[in-house]
């Protein structure tokens, strides 16, 4: 029985340890501490900018039409925009038309900023979707992902980082 424990500590361990291997490794490009400044108007009309230094945690989520993985995400960044600072970045995602088409058709009612040519997810250095930015009351990145983050790891995050 102990050999049994042994073995499932050392397995568990062992595959947090090369997640976070792997994290470390895929976010070495993301930016961090504090952010490129972005003062732009959202497809809703809605003004930001960013970086936000409010007093609140907030989300930046970069993200893109074709990502299937971003999709699987959208509940997630849904219900997190709900009673959460949240603006999106429509990265390579088509022109403006196409991207009102593609948040109406999959009701995608977060604030979107396009990004059509990737000039932002540049100065960020994102070089795949997605990716999620959790900002500090400060304005300042507390932590940075890339890849499908639960909706209970994001609001992990963002209680963490208003600490």
């Amino acid at each position: 029985m102990i050999g049994k424990v042994k073995q499932i500590l050392v397995f568990g361990t062992t595959a947090i340890a090369l997640y976070m291997g792997v994290q470390l490794f895929a976010t070495r490009s993301l930016v961090a501490g504090t952010p490129p400044a972005i003062h732009t108007t959202a497809l809703d009309g809605r003004t930001f900018d960013i970086p936000n230094r409010d007093g609140r945690p907030a989300v930046l989520y970069f993200w893109a039409s074709w990502c299937h993985i971003c999709k699987a995400m959208q509940n997630s960044i849904r219900s997190l925009a709900r009673d959460t600072s949240l603006v999106s970045v429509a990265l390579l995602s088509g022109d403006e038309s196409e991207v009102r088409e593609y948040v109406k058709q999959e009701e995608f009612e977060v604030p979107v900023i396009l990004d059509e040519r990737g000039d932002i997810g540049k100065e960020y250095g994102v070089r795949g979707v997605p990716v999620v930015f959790i900002l500090g009351p400060d304005g300042d990145i507390r932590f940075s992902s890339i890849g499908y983050t639960s909706e209970l790891g994001l609001r992990l995050r963002l209680w963490l980082a208003g600490l």
